[in-house]
């Protein structure tokens, strides 16, 4: 940093007075109370039904936050004709009826396993152990080599031997199963092993479903995962040669969902070909058993205004601030669907982007559970991505101090969208409403009936989204692009990424 040097302290005076102008004529010193309200209100409205992936409250909110892109005189990504990335989507019934055969033992659906995916089936066949299940020439995997699985069931330990976190070892048994299904098995039972309650696991996934529809046709073949928490199952298993697979499957549709993206060019003539990439999900979980949680005849809509309106309107904000006064770089705006699903709309966009990945030097995440600090914002990875000063600057215009990372324990870097993007090399935290630890304070409204939007403090939202807003500019304004720390488990994927 260049250090200035002068004899007058009322020169230096006016060098601070001429900067504290210059920063508060900026667009975002000038957002509105009534107007972030005014999102909030519609987005976690009873109206939309909590917005859940796949149904009709969803696409209205979608529509609104594309209409809100429009109002702001926004552009469409280049080479799209509108706002609306479409993500295909296959949404699956509840867990039906079902058992597992295993000698003169009888495992129960609901209970010691659940059917992840599959059509009716009353299987007979042998049992085949093939590992993890995976195949990956570059890493040395390759489970099934030697192995002759046609018309066999496959038993598989879950995850891989670097899936550890639940996050991970979920998101690999997609794969899995479309490997099995190419390879001839008729089934797949997956021994389920995760620092995950088992009770969560048969609540959370045996309900109705929603998942990224498969590239091709729909593998049915039954797919379950067990118990793996109960090593008598594993035992059971790995001791036998042959089981019967009994299910009245899982029905499942095709529906699309929708990422709303929109586009700011940068002002700068060199700059502006990179872009940093703003997001939040606006999705939430539905009505009634949908939520997962409590409910009453009263109130069984789960508006999802912390997690996360509260977020989506940070992305309005940020829209509507930088469309007035662009930055040097070039800024993609995107809304993502799915996220309380599975990640699914931040995934897509990773593997269907609609700019260059190695184009975008940024993801400045913003997603949230809730708060018990409105002095301070939260930052899920600050000191993993290189953008600290930027963010600590923004935030303290507004009067807000910084935590990095107040729950490492939680693993809460792998748990939002900003996952997606860190994995192929983007740096990526995600700024959340300010919060010390994982207190009642910060979860009673947390995926409950009550998180509407009466309970916000729309003081704190209006700071929260004026500082996420610059925190944006900061970065797109900067010389160079932020970095991942040195060693970080991404920084692999960045130097890939950014070698193209």
């Amino acid at each position: 940093m260049k250090k200035l040097f002068t004899t007058s302290w009322l020169i230096m005076g006016f060098l601070v007075t001429g900067f504290a102008q210059n920063k508060a004529s900026l667009p975002e010193f000038d957002l509105q109370k009534p107007e972030l309200e005014a999102h909030m209100r519609f987005l976690a409205s009873d109206e939309l039904m909590g917005r859940r992936t796949g149904e009709q409250g969803n696409l209205v909110a979608a529509r609104y936050v594309a209409e809100q892109f429009r109002r702001y005189g926004l552009a469409n990504a280049p080479q799209q004709t509108s706002f609306m990335q479409t993500v295909p989507l296959e949404k699956m019934g509840a867990l039906g009826k079902g058992n597992l055969f295993v000698g003169t033992d009888t495992l129960r659906s609901g209970q010691d396993w659940i059917l992840m995916s599959g059509s009716a089936s009353d299987i007979d066949a042998p049992l085949v152990y093939a590992g993890f299940g995976l195949e990956n020439a570059a890493k040395g995997w390759d489970d099934y080599k030697g192995l002759d699985v046609k018309g066999k069931i496959v038993l598989l330990q879950s995850g891989s031997p670097e899936a550890t976190s639940p996050i991970e070892i979920i998101t690999a048994s997609d794969g899995k199963r479309k490997l099995a299904a190419e390879k001839g098995a008729v089934g797949i039972i997956e021994i389920f092993k995760a620092p995950v309650p088992w009770n969560f696991v048969t609540k959370f996934f045996g309900g109705e479903r929603v998942a990224l529809a498969p590239d091709g046709k729909t593998v049915t073949l039954p797919h379950a995962w067990i118990n793996g928490q109960e090593s008598k199952f594993t035992k059971m298993l790995r001791a036998t040669d042959k089981m019967r697979f009994q299910t009245t499957g899982r029905s499942f549709q095709t529906v699309n969902g929708y990422n709303v993206v929109a586009y700011i060019e940068g002002t700068d003539a060199k700059l502006k070909d990179e872009y940093v990439l703003l997001s939040a999900h606006y999705d939430h979980v539905g009505v009634g058993k949908q939520g997962g949680q409590p409910y009453s005849p009263e109130d069984s809509i789960f508006n999802g205004a912390r997690d996360n309106a509260f977020g989506t309107v940070s992305l309005l904000a940020a829209a509507e601030a930088l469309s007035k006064q662009p930055p040097k770089r070039s800024v993609l705006l995107v809304a993502l669907t799915g996220e309380e699903v599975g990640l699914l709309g931040s995934k897509y966009y990773a593997s269907h982007p609609l700019l260059p990945l190695n184009k975008c030097i940024f993801n400045l995440n913003t997603d949230g559970a809730g708060y018990n600090d409105t002095s301070i914002l939260s930052v899920i990875g600050l000191d993993r991505t290189g953008a600290r000063a930027e963010i600590e600057t923004a935030s303290k215009a507004f009067g807000l101090d910084v935590v990095a990372d107040p729950a490492p324990e939680q693993g809460l870097f792998d748990r939002s969208d900003n996952v997606s993007f860190a994995k192929v090399g983007i740096p990526a935290p995600t700024i959340t409403p300010g919060f010390r630890t994982f207190d009642a304070e910060l979860m009673k409204n947390y995926h409950q009936a009550s998180d509407n939007p009466e309970t916000i403090d729309f003081g704190y939202l209006l700071k929260f989204s004026q500082a996420y807003a610059y925190a944006a500019r900061l970065i797109a304004d900067r010389a160079q692009a932020p970095q991942w720390s040195k060693g970080d488990k991404y920084e692999e994927a960045a130097k890939e990424l950014y070698s193209k």
